[in-house]
């Protein structure tokens, strides 16, 4: 039999040829609920800053798959005793650990479902499967939910040096061109090993990873947290919470998806479960029914929405100005005034329920690396080492420090100097 037969090739511009081999995995990968994925935008609206980051949660999931091969056929390597279960199963754990993701990833994680966040739905996702699959997916929710016996699987999943995370900097980094960003996946990879039951880091890798936590953090000054795309996903958040204020008003709007319209109108929460219902009408979801129904709300009567829709689809954004320290009651009064005034003047309700439509006070939050919660570990002489003890340049304890910038999202024309 040709070998060829037995596997399926996809060509990745970050690790170059995906080798996956036909069976569950390729089955999963085929199943519209991963294919779904294709429709999400890894970075949500991270496009309107970086032209080019249109990558998908689909690319994402393959390179995170590709990476979960290399570790662990490198771990079989140095003895690491890994069954073809416990390798199968590791392997669609990574493959599916972001299947939960709504439209535009994180933007609307919190906006579409109450109690929620996308690692349920993932799970939920995961356990339908496994009937589909007459329980095949045993073992990698087990993983995925750190029931498994062999911590060191669960590690690689989720972990201050996961699989998911050296995929998504990477190719984050490649498609925003931000280079600072970019992280030496493979030395990380090779110098991995389990060590008392945990994944380590040889000493040998050590600049690797010091390089990893670097890159980190200046991906989040750079990409993630950056001022437009703060303001970005402000706006988008701002729509639903004007949709759900209407709907909650009586008002009758009209949808362009009956799934986004069931999360609107019902306005479901998944804090005692995710029903059945609630996971077939998020899986019918992605990026096209948000702005499928944001092109007919701009055409609505309601002043609010219809502009809030037209300076999304026209990138009239909002202002993001990064504060000094947190803004006191009296110069939020005075950004309010001047919000008034502007809105005014553009003929725009300017009560102060429409003033918070078009003005927040706002904080971002970002961790390079939680070495109090979660550590990494470097093999140093037959020892596990925490890593910031480990390494040799003290710049590392400060990025253990977690940033807090105080914010404000704005109207340009509103001088909030």
């Amino acid at each position: 039999m040709d070998k060829s037969t037995r596997y399926k090739i996809f060509n990745d511009p970050i690790h170059g040829f995906i080798t996956v081999p036909k069976g569950t995995i390729l089955r999963l990968i085929d199943h519209p609920y991963v294919q779904r994925l294709r429709r999400i935008r890894q970075l949500g609206l991270g496009y309107l800053v970086f032209p080019a980051a249109e990558h998908s949660r689909f690319s994402h999931a393959l390179g995170a798959l590709e990476l979960g091969q290399r570790v662990l056929n490198n771990l079989r390597e140095k003895d690491t005793t890994i069954s073809q279960k416990e390798y199968e199963g590791t392997l669609i754990a990574i493959l599916l650990h972001d299947v939960g993701h709504g439209p535009l990833s994180h933007t609307l994680e919190y906006s579409l479902i109450k109690d929620f966040n996308h690692e349920m739905m993932s799970l939920a996702i995961m356990k339908d499967l496994n009937k589909e699959f007459d329980g095949t997916l045993d073992t990698a929710i087990e993983i995925f939910t750190n029931q498994y016996k062999k911590k060191f699987l669960y590690q690689l999943i989720s972990s201050q040096l996961d699989l998911d995370r050296l995929d998504y900097l990477r190719r984050d980094s490649f498609f925003t061109g931000v280079s600072e960003g970019t992280v030496g996946i493979n030395r990380i990879l090779k110098t991995m090993r389990v060590f008392n039951g945990n994944i380590v880091i040889e000493k040998k890798g050590i600049y690797a990873v010091e390089n990893y936590i670097i890159a980190r953090r200046l991906m989040y000054m750079q990409v993630y947290l950056h001022k437009t795309v703060l303001s970005a996903d402000a706006l988008l958040r701002n729509i639903f919470k004007r949709v759900r204020t209407l709907i909650d008003a009586g008002t009758s709007l009209d949808y362009s998806s009956p799934a986004l319209e069931y999360f609107l109108t019902e306005q479901p929460s998944a804090k005692k479960l995710i029903t059945k219902n609630m996971m077939q009408r998020y899986t019918e979801m992605d990026d096209h029914d948000v702005y499928l129904n944001i092109k007919l709300w701009a055409k609505s009567k309601d002043k609010i929405l219809s502009d809030l829709c037209k300076r999304f689809l026209n990138r009239s954004l909002f202002r993001t100005t990064f504060l000094d320290k947190k803004p006191g009651k009296d110069f939020q009064k005075k950004i309010h005034q001047k919000t008034k005034k502007a809105l005014k003047k553009r003929g725009l309700p300017s009560d102060k329920q429409a003033i918070d439509y078009y003005l927040s006070f706002e904080r971002s939050y970002s961790e390079a690396y939680q070495y109090k919660n979660e550590s990494i570990w470097i093999l140093e002489n037959g020892k596990a080492i925490e890593f910031s003890k480990a390494a040799e340049t003290k710049n590392i304890i400060a990025l253990t420090e977690p940033v807090v910038k105080h914010y404000c999202v704005h109207l340009k024309e509103v001088d909030v100097g």
